[in-house]
């Protein structure tokens, strides 16, 4: 990390062995952890919750019947997509291990490229958050309405979704303490009846339910790329423990393990969940479900209670990802921001937390939210959602591409020549699988996306000459 206030030229990483040490790290390159007793850094199991917590929201629970239309085919696409998730989740933990210091993506591409493609990453990332959190309190009031009726007055559902935005941020602004406590509690309330599915569906499972492999037409391939279109997205938030690197305890080693555990478990509950679904509820049912895992759990145990019981769980599950969400959307622009590339602002921090960011992001959320119930129309509500889907990609991508750079340019500093093959294979299918994430999002997506991206290249100019007439 480069002292802020100056401004590196982009081939500095290339040059320089080690950067210098930033104030407010160890030595070792590790950010010094916040005094007071609210805040305290995450352990290996409260950084492995959040990045499960973050990657399981509210969509598994209609993934199910999603893929079903494709057959048990989807499986494989899972299979698939779990294996690109997995070799991202090793080049952050690769990358954490080099550099493990707070705002992941952000940290990982201005080191090997520069200013520019860090605040690309930082920018990116950050719309990516603040959006998707609006999306999913609006989301999550579906969910309320099963247990609270709320939708039947929209400003009634509106204050429900920024109750929804607020609580997670409360628990935020409290210190980091705070936050992982929310994580794990949430991360184990989730994953009870997830997995009571995923594991119980097993001893009810009757092979005649699952349908034809491949149900619909054209090639198995085809198929296979279908429904992993509709999955690519179950994965975003596997930097979750690398973007927090700085609050990790022991981060070289911890936020690998953390990566790889929870991305790795996440996987785990999708693929047995789905498989249980497919095998409790007839094919031809699932095919027209609104709520899968609901009929599974009524098929499981009888009755009609399990509408009730998945509610509250995609609830609670939903909450958990807000809390997650809402730290990592101000801990990339924290970090930017001690480097001088996003406003000095943003670099505030309290108990742990970057109290600004938090601000800042749950505000916007907020106005997106309001504005999406007083204009009656979601549309541009659901173009912006579908912004994220391409800008959460772009970090990816400039990460893996920084791991590719290092393992190329021949830094023995930097490279383990013990496993530069192994990694260079990971590495290569990290970037597959990102640019691939690229392409799922769809044509219209990438479209706006660019759009923000170039607004962001004009709030970088802006930066740049602050930064230029300071020096």
């Amino acid at each position: 990390m480069h002292v802020p206030g100056t401004v590196p030229p982009a081939t500095a990483a290339r040059e320089t062995p080690a950067a210098p040490v930033p104030a407010g790290t160890t030595p070792a390159g590790e950010e010094a952890p916040s005094p007071g007793r609210h805040a305290r850094r995450f352990g290996l199991p409260v950084a492995t919750a959040l990045v499960m917590g973050n990657i399981i929201g509210g969509g598994i629970f209609l993934l199910p019947a999603s893929v079903a239309p494709y057959g048990t085919v989807s499986l494989v696409a899972f299979g698939v997509l779990t294996a690109g998730a997995v070799a991202l989740a090793l080049v952050f933990g690769r990358l954490a291990e080099r550099d493990p210091r707070t705002g992941g993506p952000y940290v990982y591409a201005r080191a090997a490229f520069g200013d520019f493609a860090g605040f690309l990453a930082a920018w990116a990332y950050w719309i990516t958050t603040w959006v998707s959190n609006a999306a999913l309190a609006v989301a999550a009031v579906g969910y309320l309405d099963v247990l609270i009726p709320v939708n039947g007055h929209r400003w009634t559902a509106c204050l429900a979704a920024l109750a929804l935005q607020w609580l997670p941020a409360l628990a935020n602004f409290a210190g980091t303490r705070y936050v992982g406590a929310v994580q794990v509690v949430s991360t184990v309330l989730k994953l009870v009846p997830l997995l009571l599915v995923a594991i119980g569906g097993l001893f009810f499972f009757d092979p005649r339910n699952l349908g034809p492999f491949h149900a619909g037409g054209g090639s198995t391939v085809g198929a296979v790329s279908a429904s992993a279109a509709l999955l690519l997205f179950s994965y975003l938030g596997v930097e979750s423990a690398a973007v927090s690197a700085g609050e990790v305890e022991n981060p070289r080693r911890n936020v690998g393990r953390a990566t790889v555990m929870g991305t790795t478990g996440a996987a785990l509950v999708y693929l047995l969940g789905t498989l249980s679904v497919f095998g409790t509820v007839a094919h031809s049912r699932l095919v027209e479900s609104g709520a899968p895992f609901s009929d599974a759990v009524n098929a499981m145990f009888g009755g009609s209670w399990g509408g009730w019981a998945v509610a509250l769980a995609a609830l609670v599950s939903m909450t958990g990802c807000l809390n997650g969400w809402t730290l990592l959307s101000a801990q990339t622009p924290y970090a930017a921001a001690r480097d001088g590339l996003f406003p000095a602002a943003f670099a505030r921090r309290r108990r742990g937390v970057p109290t600004f960011g938090v601000g800042v992001t749950v505000v916007l959320a907020s106005l997106l939210t309001v504005y999406n119930y007083a204009s009656g129309s979601a549309g541009v509500f659901r173009v912006l959602v579908l912004v994220t889907t391409f800008t959460a990609t772009v970090p990816y991508l400039l990460a893996t591409a920084a791991q590719i750079f290092h393992l190329v340019s021949g830094h023995r500093d930097r490279v383990d020549r013990g496993r530069l093959v192994r990694d260079g294979v990971v590495a290569s299918v990290a970037a597959a699988f990102s640019l691939w994430l690229v392409a799922g999002a769809g044509y219209a997506a990438v479209y706006q996306g660019v759009l923000f991206l170039f607004a962001g290249v004009l709030v970088y100019a802006v930066m740049a000459a602050r930064r230029s007439r300071a020096a």
